[in-house]
């Protein structure tokens, strides 16, 4: 894999629409800045679609679902489909509830989002339309390891085959699959899971990846991956000399991110395909 990812983001700049969770939304934008990027975050239903118009690109995280954000996910999706811009879904949460059930499976169906990223469970419930979360991590029975790697790998395979869609499923073990090829990325480090919105973080950068790599999006997925991953593995070692905690953290990654280049990832990635 050549890695391509951050001249092309700062190259190309990419503008994106975000309707995303407001517990998080301050920490999306600033990692689309840090990236290169620029974010918009509107979830008015009256604008939501001709915000999008404009954009190059839309991410759609169902964390923080209401009456009002549901629409203008739908509106938004549409007009992205329609103008073929990249459309990033993260079902958060998919299988605590029946709100975020049929929503996320609504927004697949009705907007056939290019990428779908979030963890296990939720990838789960929504290939199967039902499925059990802890809140918003994955489920501990289904998470990825060493020794079920390659039935996960060859299940999300097939997904993406029936979505048409690149299927990102993040952990402990990151993979980025189309029908034909996956990634498996092992950077990242476990300080990220203690901050709230490095998910949410992630699917933003990962939003702009697919807009500046729309040629590959597999590849775009998996060098945005590496990107985060190796951005929070350098983080955690400055935060080791540091007297700082988990805010530091947050800090320092968006930081790390600010400052990841493609000779950094030749270097730090660690990545494999099957």
């Amino acid at each position: 894999m050549k890695f391509d990812l951050c001249a092309k983001l700062h190259e190309s700049n990419p503008l994106v629409h975000c309707i995303t969770n407001y517990v998080t939304v301050n920490d999306c934008a600033n990692i689309l800045l840090a990236s290169g990027s620029s974010p918009i975050m509107a979830d008015e239903p009256e604008e939501a679609a001709e915000m999008t118009a404009i954009c190059s690109g839309l991410v759609l995280n169902i964390g923080t679902l209401n009456a009002r954000t549901i629409p203008a996910m739908l509106s938004a999706g549409k007009k992205a489909h329609e103008l073929g811009h990249p459309v990033l879904l993260d079902p958060v949460g998919a299988g605590a509830t029946r709100l975020r059930t049929d929503t996320a499976i609504r927004i697949l169906e009705e907007v056939r989002p290019d990428v779908i990223r979030g963890n296990i469970s939720e990838i789960k419930t929504l290939a199967l339309g039902s499925g059990t979360t802890r809140g918003v991590d994955a489920a501990e029975a289904d998470k990825v390891t060493e020794e079920n790697l390659d039935p996960v790998v060859a299940w999300a395979k097939g997904l993406a085959e029936k979505t048409n869609a690149v299927i990102v499923i993040t952990g402990a073990i990151d993979i980025a699959a189309d029908s034909k090829k996956a990634y498996i990325i092992r950077n990242g480090h476990p300080m990220m899971a203690s901050i709230t919105g490095s998910g949410c973080m992630l699917s933003a950068y990962m939003g702009a990846a697919i807009c500046a790599k729309a040629d590959n999006k597999t590849e775009a997925c998996a060098q945005c991956l590496c990107a985060m991953g190796v951005a929070g593995e350098r983080a955690y070692a400055k935060l080791q000399k540091m007297d700082g905690g988990n805010s530091t953290y947050r800090d320092l990654l968006i930081d790390e991110v600010y400052k990841m280049t493609d000779a950094v990832l030749v270097q730090e990635a660690k990545y494999e395909v099957r």
